[in-house]
């Protein structure tokens, strides 16, 4: 195998990593998922579950990642040593080909609402211009624009492309929002967005904690970027010397500044203009937000640079997925990296332009297929930090750990026995409806529970062997 790339600098890395996270699952899905969900009830869920979840998760990504040294195919092969490694880990490739095929999608959505912000093209009518330009051959076009400029960064590697980008696109992103947020402050009506938003609703979430849950727990696993292999990758590239649970806290924490940035700009802005921010769902960004801006002195101007902001925010997300199936073609079958960029690129082009196609068969991929498949690749990458390689686990853990070293062993806890009953949970929370099967609060959890206890002395038993 050729020579791999490497970051430049710790900080390269962090701020890749941020910029995985902080994409379109912060400035496009966190604020309608928010609105959507009981505003403030919403939010103290979702930053619980990071906290509980997100950041041990994200540290087992990044443990087995510098651990193995490649993708997720050779990584997850080498570490676990049989056919289960490589059946994971391709899992966790075709996870990432399938979010990116949707996402190049919401990419060219956004593509386009940038070119058309400055004549404010789409003010006038902005549902009838989003059912326009939504889904067809307008949207395969821009699909392939958008996909045309994330391919064009990966195509120069690590340190030459992904990490020269993201050094300029997160603090473009940071200043943007929080220029967007301080002018939306000013706005007249927002008051009543901000209590939504940020006062906290404790009736609220009693009486409809079980679908809060739900999607508050996918939010955190999109957002993230966990269970896809993003950062498996990602941190196959980082040195021994650093700090990878100091970088976790610093990248959750930075990721979860940008959505809540992202929900202080949208939001209020909506209340300020008289639009049910619940109402919009997927398309509120396009529909709602358009009608705002149309209505709002210097429009043209703060829309080019929100869908500007939103743009940023995608590429870098684009970036760390596309990475990963093209560092698997560079790691397991030496194929040339330029090479591998254009294959992937074909086949996204086409799988991307179907859903461009297809309403219904974006919002499958959109929805519940994406969330399934993350949910299902963070287990696995749980099942083997925490119960195939505890020891190896720790022993990364600690490398470079430096002051954080001590919380190893209560990591290594919450990975094996917390963290998969949590992901069973919600993963028992999302299948359940599908197979017709009703199942209350307590219900989800005792078949969580079990089934962690049961999976996990399976392992043990097997793995003894």
């Amino acid at each position: 195998m050729a020579d791999r790339d490497t970051w430049v600098s710790s900080l390269g890395f962090v701020l890749a990593s941020v910029g995985s996270a902080a994409g379109l699952g912060n400035v496009w899905r966190f604020p309608w998922l928010t609105a959507e969900n009981g505003g403030s009830a919403f939010l103290v869920v979702y930053l619980l579950v990071v906290v509980a979840v997100g950041v041990p998760g994200l540290l087992a990504e990044f443990v087995l990642g510098r651990r193995g040294r490649q993708t997720p195919i050779g990584a997850l092969r080498s570490l676990i040593g049989s056919k289960w490694g490589t059946a994971l880990g391709s899992f966790n490739v075709v996870t990432t080909l399938v979010i990116l095929s949707f996402y190049s999608v919401v990419g060219g959505w956004i593509l386009r609402y940038t070119l058309a912000s400055p004549t404010g093209a789409y003010f006038a009518q902005p549902q009838q211009y989003f059912g326009a330009m939504g889904f067809g051959p307008a949207a395969v076009g821009f699909h392939l624009a958008f996909l045309g400029i994330v391919a064009g960064i990966v195509f120069f590697g690590v340190d030459r492309g992904i990490e020269r980008v993201s050094k300029v696109m997160l603090p473009a992103i940071a200043v943007l929002l929080v220029g967007l947020a301080a002018w939306t402050a000013t706005q007249p009506g927002t008051a009543a967005g901000y209590e939504y938003y940020l006062r906290f609703d404790a009736g609220y979430l009693v009486a409809n904690l079980p679908s809060v849950l739900g999607p508050a727990a996918g939010q955190a696993l999109f957002t993230l970027s966990l269970g896809a292999g993003t950062m498996l990758t990602y941190a196959s590239y980082i040195d021994d010397d650093t700090s990878l649970p100091r970088d976790t806290l610093v990248i959750a924490v930075s990721n979860t500044f940008v959505g809540v940035l992202a929900g202080l700009v949208v939001i209020p802005l909506l209340f300020s203009q008289g639009i049910d921010p619940g109402g919009g769902g997927p398309g509120a960004l396009f529909v709602a937000l358009a009608g705002a801006f149309g209505s709002l002195p210097g429009g043209p101007i703060v829309a080019t640079a929100f869908f500007g902001t939103v743009l940023l925010a995608a590429v870098t997300s684009g970036i760390s997925l596309l990475e990963v199936p093209v560092a698997t073609l560079v790691d397991t079958f030496d194929v040339p990296r330029r090479r591998a960029t254009l294959l992937v690129s074909l086949l996204l082009s086409a799988t991307g332009g179907g859903l461009a196609l297809s309403t219904a068969a974006f919002q499958f991929a959109s929805g519940t297929l994406a969330d399934l498949l993350l949910s299902v690749g963070l287990l696995g990458f749980l099942a083997v930090a925490g119960w195939l390689l505890p020891t190896d686990s720790v022993a990364e853990f600690r490398i470079g750990a430096g002051r954080f070293a001590p919380f190893s062993e209560p990591w290594i806890a919450t990975v094996g026995w917390v963290l998969p009953t949590v992901v069973l949970f919600s993963l028992t929370s999302s299948v359940a409806p599908l197979v017709g099967v009703t199942l209350g609060l307590g219900g989800r959890a005792l078949v969580a529970i079990a089934v962690t206890v049961g999976a996990r002395l399976t392992v043990s038993a097997v793995s003894s062997r």
